[in-house]
């Protein structure tokens, strides 16, 4: 998925083509201090994208403890996040910075398949985890049975195969090309990477970030009910004097402002894409390159955010992280420690 490529007004910058042929795409000279610190803010980011979900992957992996039926959303969640940090990343960082694709069209394709795929998978499994955080505060009693490992993979399996056909539709199916072509704004120039470059594509790839919408009004009603449960319990803890229930609503306000937080930068990171996506569409694509670069970019980040938000603040994984860079998880020992203890 890319903006349009065109010549750039800007001062400062030369501006060349990509390949010495007809029809080849514009391509911004930075300087040399300026494509150094995009080449290095773009590695830092997925090299923490990678390593911190490659820590989740390895955690929840080893524990036993860990293996339940949200724990495996999470896994499978760091697994799409992590695939894509090691296998789109680096040459999306080529092309932002070097603002020309020189790795062929057949991968061309094959590198927007995969990053389709995996976003939309990691979106996916964190609408699931929604649901799965809705089931345990909203109704904690019946959730043990009814969100049961079973139903984690069930969930698992629809996420991955639904990105996997939608993503193949629209890039391998002949007839879905055909039918667009009449939609085309212009043939795309050589060195864009540019497979869906038609005004239908913002709009009709938008029900796929549908669960958006499912995940905020899931997350409202959860920071809504924990909220409510926190005042219940201080109003019992004052009433009674009991330390357990200062406890708990400190938990349960923690839990509250932790999904918040979640909410808040899913919409951050997502938000903008997928509005400039759509309103771009119906405007002949005026978004700059530079621009559309930046807000694809953010919407990558939230893939390095998600360890940190879903699991880096549980006391459950500090002591997991710590047991693997102390002990090993090479110590059949560490694999059936109490971390919940």
């Amino acid at each position: 998925m890319s903006s349009a490529q065109g010549p750039s007004a800007e001062e400062g910058m030369l501006v060349t083509l990509c390949y010495g042929a007809n029809g080849s795409c514009y391509r911004t000279l930075h300087s040399f201090g300026v494509q150094l610190a995009i080449y290095l803010a773009c590695a830092l980011g997925t090299l923490i994208m990678v390593l911190g979900n490659l820590l989740v992957f390895v955690v929840v992996s080893h524990f036993k403890a860990l293996h339940t039926p949200t724990n495996h959303l999470l896994l499978s969640l760091a697994l799409a996040d992590l695939l894509l940090g090691l296998t789109v990343l680096p040459f999306s960082t080529i092309r932002s910075v070097e603002s020309c694709w020189y790795f062929r069209d057949d991968f061309c394709r094959l590198h927007t398949f995969l990053d389709t795929l995996f976003c939309l998978t990691s979106i996916f499994h964190l609408c699931f985890t929604s649901i799965d955080r809705h089931c345990a505060i909203c109704d904690p009693l019946p959730c043990p049975t009814k969100f049961t490992v079973r139903v984690a993979c069930i969930y698992i399996g629809v996420g991955w195969a639904v990105a996997v056909v939608y993503t193949s539709v629209f890039l391998y199916v002949k007839a879905i090309a055909e039918g667009l072509g009449h939609f085309l704004q212009g043939m795309p120039c050589v060195g864009s990477c540019q497979l869906l470059f038609n005004k239908l594509w913002g709009w009709l790839n938008f029900p796929a970030f549908f669960p958006c919408l499912v995940m905020k009004v899931r997350y409202v009603k959860i920071f809504t009910v924990a909220n409510k449960q926190a005042r219940l319990i201080n109003n019992m803890s004052r009433s009674i004097g009991s330390q357990l229930h200062v406890g708990a609503s400190k938990s349960e306000r923690k839990a509250a402002k932790t999904l918040g937080v979640a909410v808040g930068v899913y919409l951050l990171c997502w938000l903008p894409f997928a509005i400039d996506t759509m309103v771009d569409s119906l405007l002949a694509f005026i978004t700059p390159p530079v621009l559309f670069d930046i807000l694809i970019w953010f919407a990558y980040f939230n893939s390095a955010c998600n360890p940190l938000i879903y699991v880096f603040s549980y006391p459950w994984f500090r002591k997991a992280v710590k047991l693997v860079l102390t002990r090993g998880i090479f110590c059949s020992r560490t694999s059936t420690v109490d971390l919940y203890q």
